[in-house]
């Protein structure tokens, strides 16, 4: 089984580009690929929408993800609105008290998909997810818009990272089989193992942030999806890069 995952779309409808950069040819560009590979499914793990959550851009991004053919899921981020994303994409049975998360069965794998638009869990989620975990009883693999581990990206740990980050660690600990947990948010490609988690950060659609720097700094305006297959026991990742679109700096 086949999943591809993007994330951090930033599709901004009235700009021409937001910080010099073609977010709409960047999708464009990204939905090319990902027909291109062939998937089993696609999942899109947050921020959608450039500042905050709008209807017109869910629309335009459902209408592009329809056309593609492929079966896919989409999650919040930050800069979403669980309850307009689940509206516009005919999600509104899933949603528990405004939050956006649920479980699925691909192929014959059950994942979880979490909602970390508040950047961070109600409680009510938070049993459920403690819940989907002890009936699973096995291996599993996890997508979330926040990294539930500080990942030596000195700027987003310390200004942007998941507020309840201990409490989510504290269930995964819990669970005694390892927890693969995709994510997106921090714009970097990073694979942080802690305990029984194993965390891997998938690049942005928008541009990617510099690893070192305190402050914010864009590292490099390339773009990328993330391949995930998954066959038996054996579950292999790797992320693939496409060149960014930039017209206002150039």
């Amino acid at each position: 089984m086949k999943i591809i995952q993007i994330t951090d779309l930033h599709i901004e409808l009235k700009e021409e580009a937001p910080f010099g950069i073609d977010v709409i040819k960047n999708f464009q560009d990204i939905l090319h690929t990902v027909q291109e590979l062939k998937p089993d499914h696609l999942v899109v793990s947050g921020d959608l929408c450039y500042r905050e959550g709008e209807e017109a851009i869910y629309r335009w991004c459902k209408k592009h993800l329809d056309q593609c053919g492929i079966p896919y899921d989409v999650i919040a981020g930050n800069h979403d609105d669980s309850t307009l994303m689940a509206k516009t994409f005919a999600l509104e049975h899933l949603l528990n008290d405004g939050e956006l998360y649920f479980t699925k069965k691909i192929g014959k794998y059950p994942i979880i998909f979490l909602d970390t638009a508040l950047r961070q869990h109600s409680d009510n989620q938070l049993k459920w997810l403690r819940r989907q975990l002890h009936q699973a009883n096995q291996e599993v693999v996890i997508f979330m818009h926040h990294p539930p581990i500080h990942s030596s990206v000195p700027f987003m740990d310390n200004n942007h990272a998941l507020k309840d980050m201990d409490a989510v660690q504290a269930i995964f600990f819990e669970h005694p089989h390892p927890v693969n947990v995709f994510c997106g948010h921090y714009h970097v490609e990073k694979t942080v193992r802690l305990r029984n988690i194993m965390l891997q950060i998938t690049p942005s659609c928008f541009f990617q942030i510099d690893h070192y720097e305190e402050n914010f700094k864009v590292d490099h305006h390339r773009i990328a999806l993330r391949e995930i297959i998954i066959e038996q026991q054996q579950l292999l990742s790797r992320v693939h890069y496409l060149p960014g679109n930039t017209p206002g700096l150039e």
